[in-house]
């Protein structure tokens, strides 16, 4: 059961109460606009796994691309539409019976048809009469329903076109069948003043739900979406990370939440899992939230130590909107080159780490050496300080064991490797090909682990110690747990392969260590 965001502030709640704004749905686009994000490529694995989490987030419409484009994507949407997903499955086509054709070949639940109304669009792209636009609109929306899809219809860049055919174009469509009307704004130029207005004055004319597509080019894409459903929207298109065109898209992750918290507004998504549902499509994307992005950036909830670190231990809402179980976060405590052995000893003891004093003393002066460069220091880097100075891992702590390890590789032939990990008291086996013999090791070792823990590569180097070809090879590498805590490790061999995958399994030891003492910190009772 999804959990409830409690209203953040008395006047919020007074003026949601007031707005009474009901349910809206979300249309989730990550895998069509969000693609056109420059850089970005879903491969169909890819696309098929974020389809799922999609579906297990609860978005009512997954946009899952536009097929008539290239055979690789009809072959996505196809399989998309396939997997039998809650979500309705939708794919994007233009006004034309050949687009609509190959979207319902790939046995889409809808259809999102779309045609140019501003008057550059009509003048200088369509070369088209405005007469001639709405014939071909009307022409595709009543296609599509003769074909017994739902059909959702836009008039591209909406917000640039007069009032007076946006709502001649929205009747004459909304009378030839279409299920829903979208609105959007193409080029990001709205304000939320502007967009209450326009879908308020669409309203008056348009029976059928309305839908919003906020693009972000002046940074109002999530506050054009919340005063478009204050205004009546009934949906919000969204991709995940706030993916897309130019400057982007209103961000699921922030519009849901917005709509909850702010206003009230039901919606199906189950928040717990927003978090894991961004850390995938950054995973797949490799477009990264920065820090301090909301709701699910790696500081949306972390806090320094000081004033806010008393405060939030003794009472987490005098400093925090909400839990940060609610979206699927992690409270953190930060520290810096203010922090005291205190702070950092306390932090230790919480994690089950006893440390000696000339110990702790070593741990704090590298603490506030990684402050003073400007480096938020986290509880996972108080962590990997205290154990290098400790001494390593102890033997019982690690969870992951390479057993054996066979690469095969050559000019003629894709890179392949096997191993055998001894997971706990288990022995597991599995094989990947990749790019080399160092990815396809890597991946076989993901393969492996499977539900255990998903971890990230993010930084790999490396570096020759000594002349020749049969010199020592130091491997270092980074990794990202699911909740973006970074961990590295460090090994040397004469094989590259091996040292990158003793590093590699090294780090997932650390990640599984430190995921263990904080679930132990957080079992334990609070005094």
């Amino acid at each position: 059961m999804a959990v409830k965001i409690p209203f953040v502030s008395e006047y919020v709640e007074k003026v949601a109460s007031r707005l009474k704004v009901g349910e809206v749905r979300i249309f989730d686009t990550t895998l069509r606009e969000g693609e056109q994000t420059p850089g970005v490529v879903f491969k169909l694995d890819e696309k098929i796994e974020i389809a799922r989490q999609l579906d297990k987030l609860g978005v009512d419409t997954i946009e899952a691309g536009f097929p008539s484009s290239s055979e690789e994507e009809f072959k996505a949407v196809k399989s998309i539409a396939s997997l039998g997903l809650q979500a309705e499955v939708c794919a994007l086509t233009r006004t034309l019976r050949s687009d609509v054709d190959q979207a319902l070949k790939a046995d889409v639940d809808a259809i999102h048809t779309f045609i140019g109304t501003s008057e550059w669009h009509v003048k200088y792209k369509l070369k088209m009469t405005p007469e001639q636009v709405i014939e071909r609109a009307v022409d595709t929306v009543e296609y599509i329903k003769d074909h017994g899809c739902t059909c959702e219809f836009s008039c591209e860049d909406a917000t640039r076109t007069k009032l007076s055919f946006l709502v001649k174009v929205y009747k004459a469509v909304a009378e030839a069948g279409a299920d829903r009307i979208n609105v959007p704004d193409t080029v990001g130029v709205m304000s939320p003043e502007a967009m209450k207005y326009l879908v308020e004055s669409l309203k008056e004319h348009i029976k059928v739900p309305i839908s919003v597509h906020c693009h972000n080019d002046l940074g109002l894409a999530n506050a054009n979406a919340l005063a478009a459903v204050v205004a009546g929207a009934e949906q919000v298109h969204v991709t995940v990370n706030g993916l897309g065109e130019r400057a982007g898209h209103a961000a699921l992750e922030v519009v849901a939440v917005g709509l909850e918290a702010l206003y009230g507004a039901k919606t199906k998504i189950r928040k717990e899992y927003l978090t894991e549902t961004c850390r995938l499509v950054e995973k797949y994307s490799l477009v990264y939230n920065p820090p301090n992005y909301p709701i699910v950036g790696r500081n949306a909830f972390a806090h320094r130590s000081g004033i806010h670190v008393h405060g939030v231990i003794e009472e987490p809402t005098t400093y925090e909107p909400f839990p940060p179980e609610l979206v699927g976060q992690v409270r953190r405590i930060v520290f810096g080159k203010h922090s005291g052995k205190h702070g950092i000893k306390m932090l230790l003891e919480q994690l089950g780490l006893q440390v000696t004093d000339e110990q702790l003393t070593k741990i704090a002066e590298r603490v506030r050496e990684l402050g003073e460069q400007k480096k938020a220091v986290m509880e996972e880097d108080v962590y990997a300080i205290a154990e290098s100075v400790i001494g390593g891992l102890p033997e019982a702590e690690r969870a992951v064991a390479l057993k054996e390890l066979v690469v095969v590789t050559g000019n003629t032939i894709t890179p392949t490797s096997s191993v055998i990990l001894k997971v706990y008291d288990s022995e597991i086996r599995a094989a990947a090909v990749g790019v080399g013999p160092v990815d396809a090791s890597a991946k076989a070792i993901e393969k492996a682990l499977g539900k255990i823990g998903q971890y990230t590569l993010s930084e790999f180097r490396l570096e020759a110690i000594t002349g020749g070809t049969d010199s020592l090879a130091s491997v270092e590498i980074a990794i990202r747990d699911p909740e973006g805590s970074s961990f590295k490790a460090k090994a040397v061999d004469k094989d590259i392969v091996i040292a990158s995958v003793t590093a590699l399994v090294d780090a997932i030891n650390k990640a599984i260590a430190f995921k263990k003492l904080k679930e132990r910190k957080a079992e334990k009772p609070k005094s």
